[in-house]
């Protein structure tokens, strides 16, 4: 491919070598100096308003504060643009496995989403000539698409990660239609389409993809092309993801059980966005209430530092966690507050921009809080990030609608302390109002490929997760994992969970570690304590266990794991490094080991987590008595809790 000229932006790499200028060194030596929310290094902008601390009392920000964020996000890829500004290659440790080409389609066309927000919801105001820009790069990426120069879009049937990013841009014109489609030139808008159309094929990929070609659709009926076309792929694609309706605002991202931020982001997203842009009252009624609902559970998964629960793939999207509350306040289908909304979308926000989600040049990082990684699934590329894009949909609404102008209001992981059973995906939320924490305990969801014996995805077969610790990953121990362990010490991985039943204050799971043995797993939760108990059935005599806690480092919460039952009393808890996780280097986990007795042997422990200041022992947390296989917890407030586990087999 040409480089590009005038030194406007990197040429395409077919190598994993990063592009841009040298960085800074950090000051702790741990990689670049990052920016504060509002530096970068694109052009200028106005310097940032003030915090409003009357308005947003948790997190400061205000409707200006987004605008400004989302400004500085889109100047800073400036530099990375192609001449004509048909492709955004941006620097990256590697490309995606669909290649630089796509990777720069990617950060053009998720960008190009960020823009046509930030654009719509200024009423077509816009100061610094994104939508120009994207203008231009309409009509040099599909000049000759599929060719291998420095602006053209790769083509769908070459590269199938174009159908998903085929969304963005359909999305993108669709929103600021009146701004961009309708004034531009009718070759560009033919090019355009033509490039659109493949998309409203049957969806390469049985997930959440099919939703892409509904993207697609909406907006080519909108367009007037191709509208019969266009209906039959809005149809196909509604039915197809009606069959991963669980109920209670809850899918499955595909088969299997896989439940994910992709329920937010992207299963309610598309529907309920189409429905509303298309002014269909049918379609409205009847996903809004099922976003209305899994918006009830969703917030539950916000801590008060801001961050959602990290579990799941493609977390490197960070904020686009708050795209669905948004969508249920645009859309009037919220449990929500209006300042409710706000604060949980602002204190997202700035939770990432706080911790180095940006680098020193401003450009989102493939990680949690910056690079990490461990984390990145190998269909992300450098521009994969930007599909946060998503959390800026709250600029839709208009300046003076509540949502920016009411105060904000607390998170429930602030107010008061919780445990909710989301029961379609078999998971318990855990929240304590003392230091904001939120636990999710996993008792049903499972990677789309998971199989018996094979290998764990961090993401999805921890048996708990959280906004302050782990997961681990690679090959340090699995941390809140329950394992049978081999002549070498080697462990089991948990493989596919099928939820056991949830109720109040409890969820239980039963999985295959080996052939012929089945383990029942149940947390039963109240406070910061958790109950954990697994009872191993068809086990030979004498296989030895482990149970592993919490995956904390030096600066997080604190975590115990206590021995109840099966687990020698008189052994306490061993530390094992696990070394970095998302949260930071330095992390470690507490384990518990015992033997199995028996062709039924019940083992249970008491866990907690906590960053609350001076934080009571948890054997002061719980009285347990066990009778048979049957569970009894007197908790500390007086609350008590039972739970048979024959009776769940």
């Amino acid at each position: 491919m040409p480089t590009p000229s005038e030194g406007r932006g990197p040429a395409l790499s077919t190598s994993s070598e990063s592009h841009g200028p040298a960085l800074p060194p950090h000051p702790e030596g741990r990689g670049p100096a990052l920016p504060t929310p509002f530096e970068g290094r694109g052009p200028a902008l106005p310097p940032p308003p003030p915090e409003d601390r009357g308005l947003s009392p948790y997190t400061g920000w205000t409707r200006a504060h987004w605008e400004v964020a989302a400004d500085r996000l889109l100047l800073d890829v400036r530099p990375f643009a192609s001449p004509r500004h048909g492709l955004i290659g941006l620097p990256g440790p590697r490309p995606s496995w669909s290649g630089p080409r796509s990777d720069a389609l990617e950060g053009w066309a998720r960008t190009f989403l960020l823009a046509a927000l930030r654009v719509a919801g200024a009423r077509g105001e816009d100061p610094h000539g994104h939508l120009d820009r994207y203008a231009e790069g309409l009509a040099a990426g599909t000049e000759a698409p599929g060719r291998e120069d420095a602006e053209s879009w790769p083509l769908m049937a070459d590269t199938r990660q174009a159908v998903v990013e085929s969304a963005s841009v359909a999305l993108g014109l669709r929103l600021t239609r009146p701004w961009l489609w309708d004034r531009l030139d009718d070759r560009v808008r033919a090019r355009v389409a033509d490039w659109l159309l493949p998309a409203l094929g049957p969806s390469p990929v049985d997930n959440n993809w099919w939703l892409f070609g509904l993207t697609v659709a909406g907006f080519l009926r909108d367009a007037g092309i191709e509208t019969d076309r266009a209906a039959a792929t809005i149809d196909r694609s509604l039915d197809r993801v009606e069959d991963w309706y669980l109920g209670d605002g809850w899918y499955t991202d595909g088969d299997n059980r896989a439940f994910d931020h992709y329920n937010g982001w992207a299963l309610h997203f598309y529907p309920v966005l189409h429905a509303h842009l298309s002014g269909d009252r049918a379609l409205l009624d009847r996903y809004g209430p099922r976003l209305r609902a899994h918006l009830d559970d969703h917030v539950h998964l916000f801590d008060a530092n801001g961050a959602p629960v990290p579990y799941g793939r493609s977390l490197i999207y960070r904020f686009a966690a708050a795209a669905a509350p948004w969508l249920g306040t645009l859309t009037g289908h919220t449990p929500l507050a209006p300042g409710a909304t706000r604060r949980l979308a602002s204190g997202a926000l700035r939770h990432f921009l706080d911790r180095g989600a940006a680098d020193g040049r401003g450009l989102l990082t493939l990680g949690w809080h910056g690079p990490y990684p461990p984390l990145v699934q190998e269909y992300s590329g450098p521009g994969s990030p930007y599909w946060a894009s998503k959390g800026f949909l709250g600029l839709l609404l208009p300046a003076d609608h509540p949502a920016w102008t009411d105060p904000e209001e607390p998170l429930p992981a602030e107010r008061a302390d919780t445990v909710r059973a989301f029961a379609p995906a078999g998971l318990l939320v855990q929240t304590t109002a003392a230091d904001g924490l939120v636990r999710l305990h996993n008792h049903g969801s499972n990677h789309v490929e998971s199989r018996a014996g094979g290998e764990d995805d961090p993401g999805y077969a921890r048996q708990a997760y959280s906004t302050r610790t782990g997961p681990t990953t690679g090959s340090a121990p699995a941390d809140n994992h329950f394992a049978l362990l081999d002549a070498e010490g080697r462990a089991t991985t948990r493989g596919p969970a099928a939820p056991a039943g949830t109720g109040p204050g409890w969820a239980a799971s039963l999985h295959a570690p080996r052939p012929g043995v089945r383990v029942l797993s149940a947390t039963l939760a109240h406070g910061s304590a958790e109950l954990r108990a697994h009872l191993v059935l068809g086990a030979p005599e004498g296989t030895p266990v482990r149970q592993t806690g919490w995956a904390t480092t030096p600066d997080g919460p604190r975590a115990t794991l206590h021995p109840v039952h099966g687990h020698p009393p008189e052994d306490p808890a061993v530390v094992l490094p696990v070394g970095e996780t998302l949260q930071g280097p330095g992390a470690h986990v507490l384990a518990l080991h015992g033997t199995t007795r028996g062709p039924a042997a019940l083992f249970a422990a008491l866990a907690s987590l906590t960053a609350a200041p001076d934080p009571t022992p948890v054997t002061d947390h719980a009285r347990v008595r066990i009778d048979g296989h049957t569970l009894h917890v007197a908790w500390r407030d007086g609350t008590t809790t039972c739970l048979d586990l024959d009776a769940l087999l």
